[in-house]
């Protein structure tokens, strides 16, 4: 070996039931993690939809202890998850149903993770070793069922919350936040408004691609991730278009799932630059990244120009980097996603804030061009007035 052998951690996801009609097996699930009182965690709208209200009672039936926990934001917070906290503690509930898109995803395995802890939640955040902090007796089990397709959470071991105090996104970790069982049922996204199918799949699309330009060295993860860009340019589209497409719905659950196993490669400034967007606004993440997108990809041009050519002509376009640029444009506006942060209704007012945030993001360092405060500030600026 030499010394520039290459050297890296790598993890793969959980144990996936991926197809239309698998939630029946949900309580089976549930007992094949040892849960037998599950704490069904999910946001307020979804909490009154059919599809929850027949999963929940498809637990009880089953003659699991289960009970609902819905005080979920869009954008969850550490409030949130003390209140599922209580909730969980109170009911004697043994495990999680994590239930949604990202929000109650993230939410849910943060309660889980917390079940057990003594200390603050702030203490497990995902830097350096904190999370050995934990005591892993206290985690309890999670099943994750994601309704939306695109943020992956449901095969990941970290969960988004955003302090309150500072309007700070913040990323909690441990090793068995990763849910023992994922479903993955197509039928569940198919009530998908437009403008979510929308914001979820360019999440997905965000994912695969920062973590394909992600310098670090994970070749699994970037294969998989390239085959992740193919399946949203084929099949995003198609779900935008007819939201009972099942087929395209399917193949965009796998490019979410495949998105966020594929990150922990790394990151980037999508995210790094959305996450306080989100905090400060409490704007749509995936449509927040969706507006970032190709702004980032002019500036990190320098560093990923061949590899941009190599994934446009894997995904059928000339391999140039303006093709793929154009696409992304071309995307959006065919799914009718804003070109501007204006198009969120979020102005320049928190821009000086905010450039401070985004380089202190732990999504930045995978960038693989140094995001500074005068670059974060240069792409917000361009972000607003739509200059590529």
């Amino acid at each position: 070996m030499t010394s520039t052998s290459p050297r890296a951690n790598w993890n793969y996801p959980t144990a996936i039931r991926f197809g239309a009609g698998r939630i029946s097996e949900l309580a089976e699930a549930c007992r094949s993690a040892g849960i037998t009182a599950p704490l069904l965690v999910t946001d307020p709208f979804l909490a009154t939809q059919p599809m929850t209200k027949a999963a929940f009672e498809s637990l009880k039936e089953a003659g699991l202890h289960a009970a609902i926990f819905s005080e979920v934001k869009p954008n969850p917070v550490e409030s949130n998850v003390y209140a599922g906290l209580e909730v969980l503690r109170r009911g004697g509930h043994d495990g999680v149903v994590a239930f949604g898109g990202g929000s109650a995803l993230d939410a849910g395995k943060v309660i889980a993770f917390m079940a057990g802890q003594k200390r603050p939640m702030w203490d497990f955040e995902d830097i350096g070793d904190w999370w050995t902090r934990a005591d892993p007796k206290g985690i309890v089990p999670i099943i994750a069922v994601p309704t939306t397709a695109g943020t992956g959470s449901e095969v990941g071991r970290a969960g988004v919350i955003t302090q309150e105090k500072t309007h700070t996104k913040k990323v909690i970790f441990h090793p068995l936040m990763m849910p023992k069982v994922t479903i993955c049922d197509p039928e569940l996204t198919v009530g998908m408004p437009k403008h979510i199918t929308a914001g979820t799949g360019l999440d997905a699309l965000a994912h695969c691609l920062e973590a394909y330009c992600a310098p670090s060295y994970h070749p699994m993860a970037e294969g998989m991730a390239v085959e992740g860009v193919r399946l949203v340019k084929e099949y995003l589209p198609r779900a935008y278009a007819d939201g009972t497409d099942i087929e395209a719905r399917a193949h965009m659950m796998s490019a979410a799932a495949i998105g966020a196993t594929a990150f922990q490669k790394g990151l980037g400034a999508i995210h790094a630059l959305s996450h306080p967007v989100g905090a400060l606004y409490d704007t749509h993440h995936g449509l927040t990244n969706a507006v970032f997108m190709p702004y980032v990809i002019a500036f990190n041009k320098k560093a990923v120009k061949e590899k941009i050519e190599r994934l446009a002509a894997y995904i059928g376009l000339k391999p140039r980097y303006s093709a793929f640029l154009d696409w992304t444009l071309a995307l959006r506006e065919e799914l009718g996603v804003p070109n501007t942060l204006a198009g969120l209704k979020v102005d320049d007012g928190k821009f000086d804030l905010m450039s401070k945030m985004a380089p202190k993001d732990p999504t930045a360092g995978g960038n693989p061009v140094a995001l500074t405060k005068a670059g974060a500030l240069k792409l917000y600026r361009k972000a607003l007035e739509g200059a590529l």
